[in-house]
This record gives C-alpha cells, sequence and structure tokens, in this order.
C-alpha cells in the first residue's frame, strides 16, 4: 500500500521523479516551480487546464496530464503530492492508494522539502494575509535578507507567487483551508512556525468550519506551536484574534489602543501614509503605494514584525514605500475614457467593506460602484446575508451577481445567500441596487450606465465569468 511520508531518497536529493494531482492550485503549482527549481522532474495533472497556471507550467517546461486517471502513475515517480482539490474517490487518488508509492499532501511538501532548514515566518488571517506575505517578503527582500517566499496570489514585485532565496527565512501564508482528503486538518499547522504575524481571525469557509469556536479552535492550535520565545504579532483591531492569542508569553500588539499604532492616515490620490507609533512615541512616517485604512494596517503588521526580527526602521521603510502589491488585491485593471476599473478578491463582508472604503479614500469625490459575485463556500450561503448590507453601505452602486453554482454544490435552496434580499435591503436604505445574475448583462449595464469619473470595484474570489475582461473591452470602445 502507498505510504504518506516523504522518503529520504526524495529529502536527499537522490529520488528526483514528483507528480502532482491537481497541479493547477495556485500554491500546487508554486510549488511545482519551486521542485523545478530544485533541480526535480516534475509532472501534473488536472482537468480544467487552463491559463495563466497551464501557461506557466509550460514555460517552466512542466508536464501537465489532462483529467485524472491511473495511468499518470504508470511511469512511478519517487514521491506524489496530492492537492486539497481532490476527494478519496478520484481515480487518480484511488490508483494511488492501491499502489507501493509514497505521497504526501502540499503542506507536508513545503515542511519537509523547502522549510525545514528556514526560520519559518507564518502570515495568517481570516483578512489580509496574501497582502501581507508578499509585503513581508518583499521588506525582508529589500532589506537585503534574501528570504524565501511562497504566497497565495501572484506577487507583482516576486514575478509570481514563489521566491527560493539563499537566507535564512522563508515567509509563507499560512492558509486555514484543509490540507487534503486524508488530513482535514488546516494547512498552517504544518509550517513550523518560527514567528507569526496574525492578520485577523473571523468565521469564514463554511464548507469546513461549523462555526467560530470551530475556526478559533484551529488558529489556537497554530499559536501553540509557537516556541515560548517567538514573535506573535497580532491585530487588535479583532478581538477573537486577541483571544486565541492570549496564551502565548510573546504577544506584540498592532491597531487600535495597542503597543503599536497608526496614526494621522491620509492619502493623496497615490499614496497612503501613516506615523507609527510605538507606546506614545512617534517611531517614522510610513508611506506605501496601497490605498486605505485596511493596508495601512497590513503595512503596520508587517512593520511590527519585521522590528521583531531586529529590523531598523531605516531597513524597513523602503520595502514598504517600493511594493506593487499583489495581483487581484486593488488591482488597477486601467482607465477607459476616464473610468477606472479596480479588481479585487474580497468576498467576506470585513474585507468588502474594507475594499470600498479604502477606494473611498483613495477616490474621494468620484462614484463608486461595487459589483459583487458570491462565489465563495462562505458568501453562496446565507451566513451573512444581514452583514453584507452593511459593508455595501459606503457604495454609490451596487450590482450583485448570481450565486455561484458547482456541479457537485451541496448546499440547499434553504442555505443559500440571496442577492435580491440584498439588493431590496440596500435599496431600504436610499442605495441604487440591483441583482442582475448573467454576466453579460451586468458588463452591459455597467458598460450603458458608467460615466467618466466613474470607479467601478469588481469583487470576486474567482473570474466572475470573465466580467473583467468583457467590461474592460466594452469600455475601451467608449460609447
Amino acid at each position: 500500500m502507498a505510504t504518506n511520508v516523504v522518503p529520504d531518497a526524495v529529502r536527499r536529493g537522490d529520488a528526483r521523479r514528483v507528480h502532482l494531482t491537481a497541479i493547477c492550485g495556485v500554491a500546487m503549482s508554486a510549488l511545482a516551480g519551486m521542485l523545478k527549481q530544485r533541480g526535480y522532474v516534475v509532472s501534473g495533472s488536472d482537468e480544467n487546464v487552463y491559463p495563466p497556471i497551464s501557461t506557466l507550467l509550460e514555460r517552466l517546461g512542466i508536464q501537465i496530464r489532462q483529467g485524472f486517471h491511473a495511468d499518470n502513475l504508470a511511469d512511478r515517480p519517487d514521491l506524489v503530492v496530492v492537492g486539497n482539490k481532490v476527494s478519496r474517490t478520484n481515480p487518480e487518488v484511488e490508483a494511488l492508494l492501491a499502489s507501493d508509492l509514497p505521497y504526501v499532501s502540499l503542506p507536508q511538501a513545503l515542511a519537509e522539502l523547502f522549510i525545514a532548514d528556514r526560520r519559518s515566518i507564518v502570515v495568517a488571517g481570516t483578512h489580509g494575509k496574501t497582502t501581507s506575505t508578499a509585503l513581508l517578503a518583499w521588506v525582508l527582500e529589500q532589506a537585503g535578507r534574501d528570504p524565501s517566499v511562497m504566497v497565495g496570489g501572484d506577487a507583482l514585485d516576486f514575478g509570481g507567487n514563489y521566491k527560493l532565496g539563499g537566507g535564512a527565512d522563508f515567509v509563507i501564508e499560512g492558509d486555514e483551508y484543509d490540507t487534503a482528503f486524508f488530513d482535514k486538518g488546516p494547512k498552517f499547522l504544518h509550517y513550523r512556525p518560527q514567528a507569526l504575524l496574525l492578520t485577523a481571525v473571523e468565521f469564514d469557509h463554511a464548507d469546513i468550519y461549523r462555526d467560530l469556536a470551530h475556526v478559533k479552535d484551529a488558529f489556537r492550535q497554530l499559536v501553540a506551536l509557537l516556541p515560548k520565545t517567538a514573535p506573535l504579532v497580532v491585530a487588535s483591531d479583532f478581538r477573537h484574534a486577541r483571544d486565541v492569542a492570549k496564551t502565548h508569553p510573546g504577544v506584540v500588539a498592532f491597531g487600535l489602543g495597542a503597543e503599536w499604532q497608526a496614526t494621522n492616515l491620509r492619502d493623496n490620490g497615490i499614496h497612503t501614509s501613516f506615523d507609527v507609533v510605538h507606546d506614545g512615541t512617534t517611531e517614522c512616517t510610513v508611506r506605501t503605494q496601497l490605498p486605505g485604512g485596511i493596508n495601512a494596517r497590513n503595512a503596520l503588521g508587517v512593520f511590527v514584525m519585521a522590528r521583531a526580527l531586529g529590523l531598523r526602521p531605516a531597513e524597513i521603510l523602503p520595502g514598504l514605500q517600493s511594493f506593487r502589491g499583489v495581483a487581484r488585491r486593488q488591482e488597477l485593471v486601467g482607465e477607459f475614457h476616464s473610468i477606472t476599473v479596480i479588481d479585487d478578491f474580497a468576498h467576506h463582508p470585513t474585507a468588502v467593506g474594507g475594499v470600498i472604503a479604502a477606494l473611498r479614500s483613495r477616490y474621494p469625490r468620484r462614484r463608486l460602484w461595487a459589483v459583487f459575485e458570491p462565489r465563495s463556500n462562505t458568501s453562496r450561503r446565507k451566513v451573512f446575508q444581514r452583514e453584507y448590507v452593511e459593508a455595501f453601505a459606503a457604495a454609490d452602486q451596487v450590482i450583485i451577481g448570481g450565486v455561484f453554482h458547482k456541479a457537485t454544490d451541496t448546499v440547499t435552496e434553504t442555505e443559500l445567500f440571496s442577492p435580491e434580499q440584498l439588493a431590496a435591503d440596500l435599496e431600504a436604505r436610499g442605495k441604487s441596487a440591483r441583482a442582475l445574475a448573467d454576466v453579460e448583462t451586468i458588463a452591459n449595464a455597467l458598460h450603458t450606465e458608467a460615466r467618466g469619473g466613474d470607479v467601478i470595484l469588481l469583487m470576486s474570489n474567482g473570474s466572475f465569468g470573465g466580467l473583467r475582461d468583457r467590461l474592460a473591452q466594452r469600455l475601451s470602445r467608449g460609447s
């Protein structure tokens, strides 16, 4: 039978052939690139293989086998890495388990093959962890520390979602989602943290977590892995983050009323600036290209973690100022006849409200459209039906797309989020809001109704049916 372990020969580098089942996920494709860079011969399999991941893997010279089949393992790789996309009944997985091939999850592979000999700096939390991971890694890079990094998004300064550096640090995004079909614990429990930046703790991932207490229990397990002398930098604005962190002796808090604070926040339309105050004393002024209070919080958390790691302000500020961001996190798609289009990953109501507020500060006198797809496993459910009303309240125009349906959906009709109800609730508060299920209809409405000076914010944790490209094509043609 197959064994759930990284063989010593693979760990030493004597055995070189690794196959990735479900290779086209963001993290799995990053692992594929890292393995390739280390000299492993890498293959992979997946369904619905398409750009940009397929293009990236092709450029790396990695063979992708279309679909999941027992034959994908016929050449007997030295190790199989199983992504969390596939289930126990997947035909390739069934063939794997019936064989004597060794297999591991993605987090196991990362921990044993890449993190084991580095200082693991984990960035975790319900919101802000992707931006904060990329930003912390960039600060260390600009400070000459040459870190390794793996992040759940396209970090513009690194040209992708990973980098293998020669320095002592490995900065990794700690995902609370489950690990694999054979390990339902969160991924971040494998990452051997030597320092932890905790950005937020709120309820999310309703498909795998029962309630907020279940989420908090996962984060408590992560905190328990930290050595007692290791820094735990926590966003005190989130009371549940404070709660899960309170047992650790090395907590350093940032936020309102905390040891470290960001004050005098301002946005000149190009940069966000704020003063860093430590125990009542102003330490320096930070300037970042990222908009709004949510990014000021991210930048402050990174600043505090960098200080905990021994960097001086003069070493930290260049990275904060030059950081260009992560794709699909307040990403400027373009300016089309004076209409600004921005694409964002926001799907939780806290993130939605935060991004809208951030763009209000960046574009204070412009009409703001908020266009949202209920696509994540939480937003597709009515868990936050009422909370979204407040989240969208600061937008001028709101369009709610259709609830994303999956072929293997287990969400019942009574559990589903209601775009129509949200639109009605916003209308009752005096907001212009509507529910439009069809992406083509949304694109046409925006093209017809948007005017010069408007800002259109697209929010989805997926493709939104290609709305970004459809809208850009229409707006580029003008009226």
